[in-house]
């Protein structure tokens, strides 16, 4: 069982910025399959919109290690039957991450898995050839080993009772505004990055890449543009 922690230690999980999801209005099929689903989510995505997206949808919190494996091994007994395993954020750190085995045991059983935007896109781009479907831009990335390391995901978040608010943003989350903040330099850019990247995940803000690029040299004009500038 995840057991939430204190916010002086906040847990860690990977976690997602940059792919949104749909705001279709869901479909009769979709409430029939959205029954038989569970998804797995903190950080990245409200309970209460996977909920809205999918009406009926099983919403557990971060996937850890053993959670995949306790379905599989359930599934013919379990009310209502899950046929599909959805993954988008996943515990790592102070709490085992869900193991490559249990997923590839679940997709033997004829469980679907899918993975997006944080540890579902990591999990997913490593276990393709097996058969998880992976989703979205970070998936991707993965995939075509644009992003290669695991924290590139990673953030520090509150439990689940203060929402999984996470207190970091992600490197892949900084990237993504890097390249896109248009005040920027490709020098800039560059530097920027690579200060992002040396550090530890839990302190990776963009206050705190501000005052390390500050420290570094960074132009100061397109430092105050970017901070003024409204991320992604």
């Amino acid at each position: 069982m995840i057991r939430a922690r204190s916010r002086r230690q906040p847990p860690a999980t990977s976690k997602p910025t940059t792919s949104k999801p749909t705001t279709s209005k869901p479909t009769t099929s979709t409430r029939s399959a959205a029954a038989s689903t569970i998804v797995f989510v903190g950080p990245s995505l409200p309970g209460a919109e996977v909920s809205r997206l999918l009406p009926g949808a099983i919403v557990a919190p971060p996937v850890a290690f053993g959670d995949v494996l306790a379905i599989a091994l359930a599934t013919k007994r379990a009310r209502p039957r899950i046929t599909r395993i959805a993954i988008i954020d996943g515990y790592f750190e102070r709490m085992a991450a869900v193991w490559h085995k249990e997923i590839t045991f679940a997709l033997e059983r004829g469980i679907e898995v899918w993975g997006a935007a944080s540890m579902g896109a990591l999990r997913a781009a490593e276990l393709a050839s097996c058969g998880m479907v992976g989703v979205g831009e970070i998936y991707r990335a993965f995939a075509k080993g644009e992003l290669i390391a695991d924290d590139e995901v990673a953030v520090a978040h509150l439990p689940g009772d203060r929402g999984y608010r996470a207190v970091s943003d992600a490197l892949v989350s900084l990237r993504d505004g890097i390249a896109r903040a248009p005040m920027l330099t490709g020098r800039s850019r560059r530097a920027l990055v690579e200060l992002a990247r040396a550090r530890f995940y839990r302190e990776r803000t963009w206050a705190t890449l501000y005052a390390d690029a500050r420290a570094a040299g960074v132009p100061a004009k397109q430092l105050t543009r970017l901070a003024a500038w409204p991320k992604p």
